[in-house]
């Protein structure tokens, strides 16, 4: 599973970084950035993409192909 950060949908909120905060933390920006995604399942990282009320956070498969939102 792979993930990013939709930078301009990002609002720092930080629901990701309270779900997952060995894969998420705000940066100087106050945007959410990737850490460790390996550090947890992949169940967790699409719980915490869920979190955000922007959906700035993109889940795909290893084929690429979307997961969500």
């Amino acid at each position: 599973m792979k993930i990013r950060v939709d930078r301009d949908l990002c609002i720092g909120v930080g629901n990701c970084v309270a779900y997952a905060p060995t894969v998420f933390e705000l940066d100087a920006e106050n945007k959410a950035v990737i850490l460790d995604p390996s550090s947890v399942d992949d169940n967790t990282l699409l719980e915490a993409a869920k979190t955000c009320p922007e959906s700035a956070i993109l889940v795909e498969d290893d084929k690429g192909n979307q997961l969500y939102p």
